[in-house]
């Protein structure tokens, strides 16, 4: 039973005339300070009921509250402070997490229904770039915490394989490229002659219609165009895998835009059919006046599809193949408007789905405050920062840990976790600035800080040769464990509220405060000390190790015992 839930009937036994149990639930708070207890109940609501001044009200509950679940209950002003029984408190969720390991904090609310998540989504034949890093970590941690709370995610990477930019590389590449030198630096040399276009495009305009007429060669299946096409994708996807190794995150389908071409036809026939298509200036809408929005842009003049006819498709696809209980696009904060028309659409559309349709935006990775930009060629790339990272977390376990085995795996899962870490440990809608320097430390608020607390407690385990036990009622009533306590016994609405929020940052920032409270502890508890409650400190030193590693895993990172 929650702290709050045991002086809230407490509080009730004693006044179920006057307020309801959810009621005073609702009043109790977290006193600032430890030393003002563990739970308040502010007696200002019953001034008006009871014509008493609140002082008075919480003196006279005092006398009548049954302390036996509590250590003591003090008076303070207006205010009851209820102090819990620590050892009871300690045992109960000691024991619970011991029982329970890394299902602690699981919840079956999604009744294992399907939850497709759009992420990732990197454009073929242009390199995974930092700007590409958000939504794949955001999306790979979300499928982790919706998998806690009993959703079955479909992690779905929606290649930009498809749309006039490929007309405009297969320009380039006929103009200014060659067969030996794509081979030899596939990304590198399509980025190059990507750059080209865009550059020489701006001195020349007829090279944007060549790209075009390019792109309607394709969609009507020229046989060199599609040959150039799968050419451009298979090499693409040799170059992203890599990365995604690196990062350790997997897919369920790489289905991606040109996936759903012939799906198209389709949805325009469902809009005719419901007499949703207008015709304005040549060009096929739907009218969204409605929702307050501008006109779907459905076909264009000349005929060409646009994204929102393909992610119509996509979305009814996913309907139909998944039966989603709710559909999620990690996509950044820059096209929310686009998910706003596309669900208006859907739901004009008469699909009543479409409310489960969700956008996960985010903010941006900037470099030196400026945004990244493919076009303009300034791209930091993904690998390379990953490779950094690697590099710097082995010269610092080189420094700190010498004769540690299997250096270079562990220098890998640090340095790539650090990467992972910094972004997640960042509000998902927040714009932030990316130093390798910043990111890679074992001190601070960094992924490596909570990899090593991890790593030390499991020391302290190994050293003791501890292995919990769940006959046994291990508890403590010192100061500095209760902290750890209170802090292990709301992790449960912890992960509720990643979950509910789509927020992996809530994760991040458990994981930062658990391991400067366990950090704190260490430092002042001669936890090894030979007493009758070295085995019950050795019980707290296990659960914080099982909490961290479960934080750690749902951010996507490894936990290393050893560093």
């Amino acid at each position: 039973m929650k702290n709050k839930e045991v002086v809230a009937k407490a509080v009730f036994d004693v006044i179920k005339d006057d307020l309801t149990i959810e009621q005073v639930e609702q009043l109790l708070e977290n006193p600032r300070s430890a030393a003002h207890g563990d739970v308040a109940f502010p007696a200002f609501s019953l001034a008006k009921i009871y014509r008493k001044a609140p002082q008075q009200i919480a003196s006279e509950l005092a006398e009548k509250i049954d302390e036996t679940p509590f250590e003591k209950i003090k008076v303070v002003g207006p205010y009851l402070n209820f102090f819990m029984d620590k050892k009871k408190v300690s045992q109960e969720v000691l024991n619970t997490v011991i029982e329970q390991g890394k299902h602690y904090g699981d919840f079956s609310l999604g009744n294992n229904s399907n939850v497709p998540i759009d992420m990732s989504s990197p454009n073929i034949a242009k390199p995974i770039s930092m700007g590409h890093l958000r939504s794949t970590v955001i999306g790979n941690s979300i499928a982790l915490i919706l998998q806690k709370v009993g959703y079955q995610p479909v992690k779905i990477n929606h290649l930009g394989d498809w749309g006039t930019q490929f007309g405009k590389l297969i320009v380039a590449y006929k103009k200014w490229g060659t067969e030996e030198e794509v081979r030899s630096n596939p990304i590198g040399e399509l980025l190059r002659l990507y750059v080209e276009f865009h550059e020489k495009a701006e001195e020349d305009p007829t090279l944007e219609e060549e790209g075009r007429a390019a792109f309607r060669r394709l969609e009507n299946e020229d046989p060199e165009a599609v040959s150039l096409w799968k050419w451009f994708r298979a090499e693409s996807l040799k170059e992203f895998d890599k990365i995604y190794d690196m990062l350790g995150i997997t897919f369920d389908s790489y289905k991606g835009e040109a996936f759903y071409e012939d799906k198209m036809d389709e949805i325009v026939e469902l809009l005719e059919e419901k007499h949703l298509l207008k015709e304005d200036q040549g060009a096929e809408i739907v009218d969204l006046s409605a929702y307050d929005l501008n006109p779907a842009l459905i076909k264009k003049r000349d005929g060409g599809t646009l994204y929102i006819t393909r992610d119509m498709a996509a979305a009814l696809y996913r309907k139909r193949t998944y039966d989603f209980a709710k559909s999620l696009y990690v996509v950044g904060n820059e096209q929310s408007y686009h998910f706003k028309q596309l669900k208006a659409v859907l739901k004009e559309m008469g699909y009543d789905w479409s409310d489960d349709m969700h956008h996960i935006p985010f903010g941006l990775i900037t470099k030196d405050g400026k945004k990244l930009s493919t076009r303009k060629g300034q791209v930091v790339l993904l690998e390379e920062v990953l490779n950094d990272a690697v590099q710097s977390a082995q010269n610092q376990i080189a420094e700190k840990n010498p004769s540690l085995e299997n250096k270079e795996e562990i220098a890998k899962q640090v340095g790539v976790g650090a990467v992972i870490f910094h972004d997640l440990k960042n509000d998902r809608l927040n714009t932030f600035d990316f130093t390798l320097d910043e990111v890679v430390r074992f001190e601070g608020e960094t992924g490596p800080y909570v990899q090593y607390t991890y790593a030390r407690a499991m020391s302290i385990l190994r050293k003791a040769n501890f292995i919990a036990d769940k006959e046994k009622n291990y508890a403590l009533d010192d100061e500095g464990s209760w902290e750890i306590v209170k802090f292990i016994q709301g992790y449960p609405e912890m992960i509720l509220e990643a979950a509910d929020n789509y927020e992996p940052s809530v994760v991040a920032k458990h994981a930062i405060k658990l391991a400067q409270a366990f950090n704190k502890y260490y430092g002042n508890t001669r936890i090894l000390a030979e007493d009758d409650q070295q085995e019950a400190r050795l019980a707290l030193v296990y659960v914080v190790t099982v909490l961290l590693k479960e934080d750690l895993h749902l951010l996507g990172l490894q936990a290393p015992e050893r560093m």
